[in-house]
Order: C-alpha cells, then sequence, then structure tokens
C-alpha cells in the first residue's frame, strides 16, 4: 500500500516541524509550503491525500486555498487550522467546503483523529453534484432514501457531498419527510461510518433531566445519581450526535450546548474537569427555526453555529412521481412483515394517492398503505381501500405547508371524555384478541376467523394494539 502524503500550507517553523513529526508517527509523508503561491505550485505539480493550511499566510490566507482546492481539487480534502476562539472564521471555512478544523495550540489527539478521519474517505462520484441526474439512485447504492424524481436525487447528490465534511449541517423539512433518514445518510456515506450514530428527540427530555443526558454526571452528583452516567455526546463520540427537534431545547440548555460545540468538550454534572469530545452535529427540526431566533426562542450564536450548513428535505407533494416506486417498496416491506402475498395497487388506487397532498409526507402514505392493506380482500388494493382524508385532496402545493408549530391540544371535557372511551374501546379489543389467541393456542389464522377478522386485518390489528 502506497504512503499517504499529506500537504502542509504554515509560514511557522515551528508549527511545521511539529506538523511533520505528528504525520510521520502515523506513517504519513509531508511536503511543506511556506506562502500561498507555493501551495499552488505543488499542488499542480502532484497529488495530495490531505491539504493541511493555517489560516494566516504571508501572500494570503487558508480560505483562498480552501476556495482554489474546491474549484480544482475537490476530491482532496482540506483542513484548516485557526487561531484560539476563532470560530466564525473555522465557520466561514467549513462553509467554503474544508473538511474540518484544529484550533492552535494545536492539540495533538484532535489532529489525529481529523487526519485519521480525512483518510477515510473514499472518492466522490464523478460530477454527482453539479450533475445530479447522475447520482447514485436507491438501486444500486443502498440507500434507504426512495425515489427517482429531481429533488430527490439532488437531495442523494448533496448528501454524498455533504458527507465529506465534517461541517454541521441543520436539516429542515416538515414532518414525515425523511430527516432522519437523511441524517443517517449523511453518517453512513461519511468516514465516521463504522463510529455511532446517536439520535436524540430534544423534545422528549425532561428539563431537569436534559444536562446530564447530554453531558451525563458523576456519582452522587444529585439525589438518585447512584453511579456514573455517560451522556449523549460521550455515546457518540468519533461518530455522529444527532439532534431531533432541535427548537425545542431550553434557553438554558442552549447555552450549554453551544460551549461544547464551540470547545469539543464537556463537563458532566457533578464532574471537576472537561472531557474533549470528537462528534459531528447534525440536527433536525419541523419549526421555522429562524422565527425563533426573531422571537427569542432560540439563541441566534447557536442557531449559526448548527446550520452551517442546510439541508431541505422536499414534501412528498413536490416528488409526486415517487409515489407509485414508494408504494410499491412500503408494500413489499409490509407483505414480508405481515407474511402475507405480494400486494399491488390497482390503477385507480395509484391515481388516488397521486391526487393527495400528503401534509404527514412519507409517514402518512406508510400509514394509509398500512390501512388499505387491511382492508382488501386479495392482493390488489383498489380506490375503495384507500383512506383518504378529504382535506388532503388536492394537487395545490401552497395548501399542504407545514404549521409553523403544532395544534394545542385539547383538553375539554369532550375531548377528554372522547379519548377515554377510545382507551375504553382499545382495552376491549386486546382483550378479545388475547382471549381468541389463548382459545387457539396462538394460532393467529385460526384467531382471525374466530374473530371474524382476515388474517391480514389481524395481523394489523396486533401492531397497532402493541400485542407481541
Amino acid at each position: 500500500m502506497s504512503i499517504r502524503h499529506v500537504l502542509v500550507v504554515d509560514d511557522e517553523p515551528d508549527i511545521c516541524e511539529l506538523l511533520e513529526i505528528t504525520l510521520a508517527r502515523m506513517g504519513l509523508e509531508a511536503t511543506t509550503a511556506n506562502h500561498l503561491q507555493a501551495a499552488h505550485d505543488l499542488l499542480a505539480q502532484q497529488s495530495f491525500d490531505l491539504c493541511l493550511t493555517d489560516m494566516r499566510l504571508p501572500d494570503g490566507d487558508g480560505l483562498d486555498l480552501v476556495r482554489h482546492i474546491q474549484a480544482e481539487r475537490p476530491d482532496l480534502p482540506v483542513a484548516v487550522i485557526t487561531a484560539h476562539g476563532s470560530v466564525d472564521t473555522a465557520v466561514q471555512a467549513l462553509k467554503l467546503g474544508a473538511f474540518d478544523f484544529v484550533s492552535k495550540p494545536v492539540d495533538l489527539k484532535q489532529l489525529r483523529e481529523l487526519i485519521d478521519a480525512a483518510l477515510r474517505l473514499e472518492p466522490s462520484a464523478t460530477g454527482a453534484e453539479e450533475h445530479p441526474e447522475a447520482a447514485p439512485l436507491d438501486a444500486n447504492d443502498g440507500s434507504p432514501l426512495l425515489g427517482r424524481s429531481e429533488p430527490m436525487q439532488r437531495l442523494r447528490a448533496t448528501i454524498h457531498k455533504l458527507a465529506r465534511s465534517q461541517a454541521p449541517v441543520f436539516i429542515s423539512g416538515e414532518s414525515g419527510s425523511g430527516k432522519e433518514l437523511v441524517a443517517r445518510e449523511i453518517h453512513r456515506l461519511g468516514p465516521r461510518a463504522k463510529r455511532p450514530f446517536v439520535p436524540v428527540n430534544c423534545g422528549a427530555i425532561p428539563g431537569e433531566l436534559m444536562e446530564s443526558e447530554f453531558f451525563g454526571h458523576r456519582k452522587g452528583a444529585f439525589t438518585g445519581a447512584t453511579q456514573d452516567h455517560t451522556g449523549l455526546f460521550q455515546s457518540a463520540d468519533g461518530g455522529t450526535l444527532f439532534l431531533d427537534e432541535v427548537a425545542d431545547l431550553p434557553l438554558p440548555m442552549q447555552v450549554k450546548l453551544l460551549r461544547a460545540i464551540q470547545e469539543r468538550a464537556i463537563k458532566p454534572v457533578g464532574g471537576t474537569r472537561e472531557i474533549p469530545v470528537d462528534v459531528r452535529i447534525l440536527s433536525a427540526t419541523h419549526h421555522d427555526l429562524e422565527k425563533a431566533v426573531r422571537e427569542g426562542r432560540f439563541r441566534q450564536d447557536l442557531y449559526y453555529r448548527l446550520n452551517v450548513i442546510e439541508l431541505k428535505v422536499p414534501p412528498l407533494r413536490s416528488r409526486r412521481d415517487d409515489i407509485e416506486h414508494l408504494a410499491t417498496r412500503i408494500l413489499r416491506r409490509i407483505s414480508e412483515q405481515w407474511q402475507t402475498g405480494d400486494l399491488e395497487l390497482a390503477p385507480g388506487a395509484l391515481a388516488a394517492l397521486q391526487g393527495h397532498g400528503f401534509p404527514g409526507n412519507v409517514r402518512e402514505l406508510e400509514n394509509i398503505l398500512e390501512r388499505a392493506a387491511t382492508l382488501c380482500e386479495g392482493p390488489l388494493i383498489n380506490a375503495d381501500n384507500i383512506d383518504l382524508p378529504a382535506s388532503g385532496l388536492s394537487t395545490d402545493p401552497v395548501m399542504y405547508s407545514a404549521p409553523d408549530s403544532p395544534p394545542e391540544p385539547d383538553h375539554s371535557p369532550r375531548n377528554e371524555a372522547d379519548r377515554a372511551l377510545d382507551d375504553q374501546l382499545a382495552a376491549q379489543e386486546r382483550q378479545a384478541i388475547a382471549t381468541a389467541l389463548q382459545q387457539t393456542g396462538g394460532n393467529r389464522t385460526a384467531a382471525a376467523r374466530l374473530l371474524g377478522l382476515s388474517f391480514r386485518q389481524l395481523r394489523y390489528r396486533l401492531k397497532k394494539l402493541g400485542i407481541d
């Protein structure tokens, strides 16, 4: 295997010597340049596997070199070395396409981790970013992001590009559009793929436990802390931390999260020292985060750290050509999970789906098809098996923009009574199914017959009611 070659661009002899020694101990060859023009000449003369550049050079700055490499050698990862505390400059470099950054004084452990990650990058798909029609399709690259429409091809091409960086990415999109799938793809296609991917729903963590969940705690830090607890940041060390519904973070936690991102270190609750962590941050929400910033509900400085690059996930109504392909794959999964024969859509059923607005996006499509699979008598799903909300039938995309915030729950006496009745009916249904299964010795086919249901309908009820 040939020795990997790194270009070091810095006008400080001490830094160059430190980097050369570090690279040599890693079995890498280093070539140094002490100004911008020398770096350009070397890049024109030979190939490199990685470029490390200082931000301040006698005849320019590192941002100029990042721009040049992005234009002329986009497959070459470039990392920048910034002055301590110059986070804004580092963020600017990431926006221009830098792989990552390291601050002075250089932490050698962090530097080695950066170099290892950069050298694990695979060559990008030629022309995929500039020509989305050349991007890999889900049929041959293992992507769970299904669809062959132009918006999906463009999305996959952008994901391939973002996977080659360590920049924080903010994933925006409506509920049910697949934001977590996008985050998992960025992780899967990047150099951290073999390290942990840790998703967290920020809105699901109680406020009093949030700091402990994110940063961990030491034994005895508070009542009930009977042992040390590893937080989400440490669990994701070396990998990716996905902050879903990040807009739901309370303001005090936003301050602590900002510090952890900027310092690349966390302090467990009850701890006495900070612990370095190597984590790539991806975040998402269906809320309008800019509006939350304007209203003072989300810190502007944290917004800029998370939203170095924004990736918008298209809603299903903007890629109706994908509905047939998506429906085919979803029905195949349903038939495999429910152990039924193959299912397919009649033309009328497909037309009904393609005319629907899908305010719930792909998640809504999955739910509609699951219900349809229980209602149809044979392998063919007809239009009358497709249960669509009347308000969702439209081809006008502007009618289905996501709300800025979810509707407030209705706690009226009538609503509470309806919910109690639903719970009671579900309990009765669960008991009836359990009794039928007990009487038939667990034979689901016989239990379905006893209940007057088809086998497929029984499987649907078992799943919905959480009966194993």
